[in-house]
């Protein structure tokens, strides 16, 4: 799945898309950021996403949750045809 700017994540290893802007999103980022398990896909831009991974990863992504969501439930839409 296309999380912005060409980057791309295995959506089926997707846990859960959250917004970065609760004080537990920013403890979690910080604690990915520290143990070295964090992707910022940004490119420099303001983070709006948090996405985590079944691997322990968390990566940052500059679209919307709802952007990402609605990508995600278009790609299960066109599994199924």
């Amino acid at each position: 799945m296309n999380i912005g700017f060409g980057n791309i994540v295995n959506a089926d290893k997707i846990i859960a898309m959250i917004t970065p802007d609760s004080a537990p999103a920013k403890r979690m980022i910080q604690k990915a950021k520290e143990e070295s398990r964090l992707i910022d896909a940004t490119q420099g831009r303001r983070t709006r996403a948090v996405i985590f991974t079944e691997n322990d990863r968390v990566i940052l992504s500059a679209l919307l949750p709802d952007t990402l969501s609605g990508r995600l439930k278009n790609r299960s839409d066109a599994e199924e045809e």
